[in-house]
C-alpha cells in the first residue's frame, strides 16, 4: 500500500513537480508523492509568527561540556580533518561495541560488524536501498518517521502500514494485525522503539512475538533505537506489564543474525547538528549496508566521531541525568496541554507528547483536522506542533492528533504552557 499525492511528512502544498522539453517530470517518479516536509512549512511558520516551535524535535541547548571539547580537541589534533575510515574510526566503532556489550549483552566485533553513518537517517536509508528490492514488502508502524516513506520509495520497495492505535493512554501494536500484514512478498520490517511520535516501547512480551514472526516467515527487521536512552521509568503501561524499559531485537533468540540496528548520537547527548549515527548487525549485513552507505556520504563528521566514541563512555549517572531532565519536562508540558483543554498520551519514550484535539472542539473533517489546527495554532496561541496524519498513510487514523517536542529549556516550555491557555 502507498501514501495519498501529498505523502507521509509532505505538506501536501506543493505543486507538481517541473517537466523537461520531452513532457517527462523532473523528479524521479519514486519521490514524486513528496512534498516539502511539514517541518520546513511549520518552522518557517514559527519564525514568521514568533511562534515557540514545538514542532521539529531538536533541542535548544547543548550537551555536554566536555563532549563538545572532545570535538574541539579533535579539530585541532588534526584527527577526522580529512576523510575517515570508511566503515568509522576505530574508536567510534570500539565505543559502540561496547556501548552494545555493557547495556544489553550483545557482543559486536567493531571491525566487521559496526559501521559509522552520518546520522540514523542515512542509516535508514543506507539498510532500505541495500536490502530491498523493487517488488519487495516493508512492513512499517504507522505513524512513522517521514524519512522512512522516502527511503522504502528510493529502493523500490512497497510499504505496508501497521497502525499503532491509541488504547488506555498508550499506542498499542495489533499483533495479529502484523501477522496478517505478512505476505509472500513481505523482505522486511522497518520497526522504531522506543516510537516517534507517540512515545510507545514496545514490551518484551510484543518483541518476543515479533521475533517469533520474523523467524517464522525468515524476515529481515531493520530496528530504529535512537531514543534508547530516553525511556521513562515512571510510567508503567496500562496492561501492568511494569515499568518500559529498552530491550533490543537483536537480543532476541534467532534475532541477530537477521537484525540491523540503528542507534545515533542526537538524540542522547544533544548534538543533532553533528549527524553521527550507527549500524550493528551481522558482518553480511554490515557489509551490504555499507555497500549502498558509500554511495551516499561515503564518510562524514569526521572530528565528531571521536568525541562521541568518549561520549559513549560518559557514566551512568550522565544517561540517567538526561532521562530525568526530560521527564520533567514532559510533566511540566504534559499537565499544560491537559489544562489547556487536549487529550495527552503521556510517552514512555522519546521527547515528543502526542495529543488529541478532538476534546477542544477540533471535531471538523471526519474526527479532527490536525493540520488546519497546526496552522492555525501559532496565531491562536504563538505555539507551533505538528499534526502526526503526515507520519500516516491512512490519515484518517492520524487526523486528530498532534504532537508536541518537549526538549527545551524549561523557561521555553513554561512560556508555551501560558500562551496555550489562550485556547
Amino acid at each position: 500500500m502507498t501514501s495519498s499525492p501529498s505523502g507521509p511528512g509532505s505538506t501536501g502544498t506543493t505543486g507538481a513537480p517541473g517537466s523537461s522539453a520531452g513532457g517527462r517530470p523532473l523528479l524521479n517518479r519514486r519521490l514524486a508523492e513528496f512534498g516539502t516536509t511539514i517541518f520546513a512549512e511549520m518552522s518557517a511558520l514559527a519564525v514568521r509568527t514568533g511562534a515557540i516551535n514545538l514542532g521539529q524535535g531538536f533541542p535548544d541547548t547543548d550537551g555536554p561540556e566536555e563532549v563538545r571539547e572532545a570535538a574541539v580537541r579533535a579539530l585541532r589534533d588534526g584527527r577526522g580533518n580529512q576523510y575517515p575510515p570508511g566503515p568509522g574510526v576505530p574508536e567510534l566503532r570500539a565505543a559502540v561495541a561496547e556501548h552494545q556489550a555493557r547495556l544489553y549483552g550483545l557482543s559486536f566485533d567493531p571491525d566487521r560488524e559496526v559501521l559509522v553513518t552520518a546520522g540514523a537517517t542515512e542509516a535508514i536509508a543506507a539498510s532500505l536501498l541495500a536490502l530491498v528490492e523493487p517488488g519487495d514488502e516493508v512492513i512499517a508502524l504507522e505513524p512513522y518517521y517521514d524519512s522512512y516513506a522516502a527511503s522504502i520509495a528510493l529502493a523500490g520497495g512497497t510499504r505496508v502500514p501497521v497502525t499503532l492505535r491509541p488504547r488506555d493512554g498508550r499506542f498499542v501494536l495489533d499483533l495479529d494485525e502484523l501477522r496478517d500484514a505478512v505476505t509472500p512478498r513481505t523482505r522486511l520490517l522497518l520497526l522504531n522503539t522506543p516510537h516517534n511520535p507517540t512515545g510507545t516501547v514496545l514490551t518484551r512480551e510484543e518483541l518476543a512475538a515479533i521475533a517469533e514472526l520474523a523467524v517464522e516467515r525468515d524476515l529481515l527487521v531493520v530496528t530504529d533505537e535512537v531514543y534508547e536512552h530516553l525511556v521513562f521509568t515512571d510510567a508503567p503501561a496500562p496492561d501492568g506489564s511494569g515499568s518500559p524499559a529498552h530491550i533490543p531485537l537483536a537480543s532476541f533468540p534467532g534475532m541477530r543474525e537477521r537484525t540491523v540496528t540503528i542507534g545515533s548520537a542526537g538524540k542522547t547527548f544533544s548534538f543533532t547538528g553533528w549527524k553521527v549515527g550507527w549500524v550493528t548487525s551481522t558482518p553480511e549485513l554490515v557489509t551490504a549496508v555499507r555497500s549502498a552507505k558509500q554511495y551516499l556520504t561515503f564518510v562524514a563528521s569526521g572530528p565528531f566521531q571521536y568525541a562521541v566514541a568518549e561520549a559513549l563512555a560518559l557514566p551512568d549517572s550522565y544517561f540517567t541525568g538526561i532521562r530525568e531532565d526530560l521527564r520533567a519536562k514532559r510533566d511540566l508540558l504534559s499537565a499544560g496541554l491537559t489544562a489547556a483543554g487536549f487529550e495527552v498520551y503521556r510517552p514512555q519514550g522519546t521527547y515528543f507528547v502526542t495529543t488529541d484535539i478532538r476534546p477542544l472542539g477540533e471535531d471538523r473533517s471526519h474526527g479532527g483536522d490536525g493540520f488546519a489546527f497546526c496552522r492555525a495554532l501559532p496565531e491562536r496561541a504563538g505555539v507551533v506542533a505538528i499534526p502526526n496524519a503526515v507520519f500516516y498513510d491512512h490519515r484518517e487514523a492520524g487526523a486528530p492528533f498532534v504532537r508536541f517536542a518537549f526538549c527545551k529549556r524549561a523557561e521555553v516550555l513554561a512560556d508555551a504552557v501560558e500562551r496555550l491557555k489562550a485556547l
